[in-house]
């Protein structure tokens, strides 16, 4: 298991308490010594980089991010990657999908988000509208499918219409999570799987210390659930976790911070 730590910020300053999350989740994982199957995590064995970047250079570091993500992408057959906010999946997945046209594969992208972050595009790709310019540059809208949603604007909700994305929101998903789960696995089947998680997903009574956050959310108990399925799939190439904000989350016992360590343990 490669493990990367990608402390990148562009969320008008309010993303500012992610940037040190990689290393809260990574010192958070020393506790945990099995995961819930009973697979051995050997802290000392796992595999740990850093992409190191200067967020007052965007473009620099999107050109960063993407240059280092393509080796990983070609070398590494299963990585994590730990935010920062959601802006840095947007250079991770041009990696990725640069990828998977050299391999001859076909991307798939499954975002687990209490929002879908199809705002207007920006100058540099930010937390809110990464999605939107991914897709723009040619990531295939109908290979994305964004689960648990429940704060979208009517102009996202058109867009989502309109490019073919695929959305199970969050009163969806609760409905049956056993069978949604099976659909979103029927979903990635034959194609490159990428995951990216912004902890937003899971409601705040769980995860509070998030930048955007929104209540009526997954428990995490739902969520550990649904990562343990869809890391099953032999496909799966990689995943992201990303917007919590460990600044914050130092004042709430590290319970957000806690809950990444976990799910990144049910990842290896």
């Amino acid at each position: 298991m490669f493990i990367v730590k990608v402390p990148g910020i562009n969320g008008l300053r309010k993303t500012n308490g992610c940037k040190e999350a990689g290393n809260a989740i990574i010192g958070e994982l020393k506790n945990f010594s099995l995961s819930e199957f009973g697979k051995n995590i050997n802290f000392d064995s796992l595999d740990f980089e850093e992409i190191h970047l200067d967020n007052s250079d965007l473009k620099h570091s999107d050109n960063l991010i993407h240059k280092n993500c393509m080796k990983i992408f070609e070398t590494k057959p299963k990585t994590v990657f730990l935010g920062g906010d959601h802006s840095v999946s947007y250079s991770i997945l041009k990696a990725f999908s640069e990828y998977c046209d050299n391999e001859n594969k076909k991307p798939c992208l499954i975002i687990f988000d209490a929002c879908v972050d199809l705002a207007e595009n920006s100058e540099v790709p930010n937390n809110n509208n990464w999605l939107k310019e991914l897709i723009d540059i040619g990531f295939p809208a109908e290979n994305v499918l964004i689960v648990g949603a429940r704060s979208i604007s009517y102009e996202e909700k058109e867009l989502v219409k309109s490019k073919g994305i695929k959305l199970i929101q969050m009163s969806t998903l609760f409905e049956d999570i056993k069978g949604i789960c099976d659909t979103i696995m029927e979903f990635s089947r034959g194609k490159e799987l990428y995951i990216s998680i912004d902890i937003s997903v899971v409601d705040p009574a769980f995860a509070p210390s998030t930048i955007h956050s929104e209540t009526g959310g997954l428990s995490s108990r739902e969520f550990i659930y649904l990562i343990q399925r869809l890391n099953k799939v032999k496909n799966l190439k990689a995943a992201d976790i990303v917007e919590i904000n460990s600044e914050d989350d130092n004042k709430r016992d590290n319970l957000t911070v806690k809950l990444g360590a976990k799910i990144l343990s049910e990842l290896i």
